[in-house]
């Protein structure tokens, strides 16, 4: 395109620009957006193309800078290539690229996510596998301090996703469900998305990937089906034979029938079959507790593998020994079967690799497995600013993982530091005026903590609430004011989950919290960068060993955030002393004395520790705290990265027989 570009040539170069993901991460592209109509800021940078009216084209073809910023977005594209025959394929039952694609829940996803960006970056020969949910994951809002959600319908190819003009089938019970393929571009790696709703199935089959997360144990199952055996097959349809099949979680190990039966088919029994793909099939598992795994009951497995066992020749009672959890009924049990049919499993930290070792140490390969701890995207979450300063100083390595470059944060001068973090508070600020108004006190040159995720029971959102009296002394203290900000979702069906939201978000709404105690409603990524752009301390109290890593903290940390948790998931290898703070860990098997003692210890290291470094010199943050920033980028920068994260994977599981 030049300055004699043509309306057509602009709308095409602008669709090519917000097609591929890549834009979520390329700040040259983001500024391009920006300056689209103000009008569609809401919307899909993809909806906002198609949304410019004769109006917008008129004036963006009169504007020579305008058209040079397209042209170099067009040039920065990561073009999706045909990966060679041997690559990876990597299933995962939800993916966190964008909040305007909401395909995800929380962290699984958005880890799936950065798997797949910095796959894109390494040059990794890596596909993905997933489903597209058309009504995503719910919405939050809150009336009377209590969780509503609501859902919206999304139409893919607004999201900048393109059809393949594939269809697979999959026999589920009685019926036999369809699903066609999208594909998205997520810089050079290709995520295809199975999607059920189209007029070829009956209702009840439209519904198979309607919502994330969603529905009782049937629905699970038929998704799950849906997931790992068109996935495959899907796969089959566009060409690819990868030679690893990597599951984030148990959610696509179906996948494992419809490489058996391949196998079947070539003259192999069963338990040859199972030898056969062994070799093939990688297990990321990311709970560890028991809880957390996928149980399917005997009836439900008879009627959706019953088919799969007569056309092989197999028994029922075969297949499901291949997911027997010892000490449990005839339930089928995902983890231990992903166990069975995979040669190579890992945790996502080494607290929880050695847990998971003891929780399926009666399940074959349970004994073996390793660990590669979870890491982040790092242009996806560090605020565009700071990336700008830490550019300067440490060169192009920082983001991959390169331990000599983060030694050059020694040579940022301590203003710039409080400059640049001052700002992410009060992008941080202003973000939570959009959301939820003005109708607070919280001020950029705070102490600002967060704490945001998933309201599970085990993660006890409402630990610092343990003793009032002294957070309500806390909050009103105007000499050395200290300001919260909360966020998380429920799942719907938890209610214990929900009550301590509800908990959190009435003392939000109190006079005791003197407006210094925040809750932003419908926790999503845009609200996550915010977050982590903006807070100084992350909060982190779990019930040790529940976490399995965590990455919010991760992505605080790049961003000059110092941790303070429980000596759980990540956190457990990486506290050194110097770069954050631990909540010491109660011995007491009684929950109430644990909580008690644990809740004691975080208002103990406030008190005595943090809020006296942070104002403990003539700037704020004091020249001691911007230390301990220094110290947490030094030790944690090179190693929360998801390009180490990638490459451990690709050295360890995905090419374990090689050094390179």
């Amino acid at each position: 395109m030049t300055h004699t570009t043509t309306r057509s040539e602009l709308e095409a170069g602008l669709i090519a620009v917000t097609s591929n993901y890549s834009w979520t991460w390329d700040r040259h592209t983001q500024y391009l957006i920006s300056l689209f109509p103000e009008a569609t800021q809401s919307l899909h940078p993809r909806r906002r193309v198609l949304a410019f009216t004769d109006a917008d084209y008129d004036r963006y073809l009169e504007d020579e800078s305008f058209i040079e910023q397209t042209e170099t977005a067009v040039e920065r594209i990561p073009v999706p290539e045909r990966l060679p025959d041997a690559q990876i394929a990597y299933f995962s039952p939800e993916f966190g690229i964008t909040e305007t694609l909401p395909q995800y829940s929380g962290g699984l996803g958005v880890l799936a996510g950065d798997h797949l960006k910095a796959s894109s970056d390494l040059g990794l020969p890596l596909v993905a596998v997933g489903l597209f949910y058309r009504d995503g994951f719910f919405h939050q809002s809150i009336a009377d301090g209590h969780q509503r959600e609501h859902y919206e319908r999304h139409d893919p190819r607004s999201l900048g996703l393109e059809q393949m003009g594939v269809i697979v089938e999959i026999i589920m019970d009685d019926r036999v469900v369809k699903a066609r393929v999208w594909r998205a571009d997520v810089g050079r790696t290709k995520l295809y998305l199975l999607d059920t709703d189209l007029d070829l199935n009956d209702e009840d089959g439209r519904h198979v990937s309607d919502r994330l997360y969603s529905g009782d144990r049937e629905h699970r199952i038929r998704q799950e089906l849906l997931m790992g055996v068109g996935g495959v097959r899907a796969l089959r349809q566009l060409g690819y034979n990868p030679s690893v099949f990597h599951l984030n979680e148990g959610h696509a190990g179906f996948l494992a029938f419809e490489l058996i039966g391949e196998e079947i088919n070539k003259g192999l029994t069963l338990d040859e079959a199972v030898e056969a793909v062994r070799p093939r099939i990688v297990f990321t598992t990311h709970t560890p507790v028991p809880a957390g795994i996928d149980r399917f009951p005997r009836d439900l497995m008879d009627r959706y593998l019953g088919v799969w066992a007569e056309r092989y020749g197999v028994s029922i009672d075969d297949l499901c020994d291949l997911a027997h959890m010892p000490g449990e009924d005839d339930t089928f049990n995902m983890a231990a079967f992903c166990l069975n049919v995979s040669s190579r499993a890992n945790g996502v930290a080494k607290l929880h690799g050695s847990v998971s070792r003891e929780m399926f140490a009666g399940v074959r390969g349970g004994s073996e497995i390793t660990s590669v701890t979870n890491g982040v995207h790092v242009e996806t979450w560090v605020y565009n600013p700071l990336q700008e300063v830490l550019e300067e100083a440490l060169g192009t390595g920082w983001g991959t993982g390169v331990h000599e470059s983060w030694a050059g944060v020694d040579d940022i001068d301590d203003q710039r530091i409080r400059d640049v973090r001052h700002q992410g508070r009060e992008f941080l600020i202003g973000a939570i005026n959009d959301r939820v108004g003005p109708h607070h006190r919280l001020d950029p040159g705070a102490l600002t903590i967060g704490f945001a995720r998933r309201f599970a029971t085990y993660k006890r959102a409402d630990l610092l609430l343990k003793d009032m009296d002294r957070l309500t002394a806390l909050l009103a203290d105007d000499e050395r004011p200290v300001q919260f900000v909360f966020a998380g979702k429920a799942h719907p069906a938890d209610e214990p989950g929900k009550g301590i939201l509800h908990r959190v978000v009435s003392f939000a709404g109190s006079a005791e919290a003197n407006g210094r105690f925040v809750f932003i409603p419908d926790y999503e990524m845009s609200v996550a960068r915010a977050l982590v752009s903006g807070c100084d301390v992350w909060l982190n109290n779990p019930i040790r060993p529940n976490e399995a890593s965590g990455t919010s903290g991760e992505k605080a940390a790049l961003n000059g955030g110092l941790n303070f948790s429980v000596l759980d998931g990540w956190w457990d290898e990486c506290y050194d002393g110097e770069n954050g703070w631990k909540i010491e860990t109660s011995e007491s098997e009684n929950p109430d004395v644990r909580d008690d003692e644990e809740a004691a210890s975080l208002h103990r290291v406030l008190d005595e520790e943090i809020i006296p470094l942070f104002y403990g010199g003539d700037a704020t943050p004091s020249a001691d705290w911007v230390d301990k920033i220094r110290s947490n980028w030094k030790s944690l920068g090179p190693f929360v990265s998801a390009a180490r994260m990638v490459d451990e994977y690709d050295t360890r599981l995905y090419r374990p027989d090689t050094n390179s």
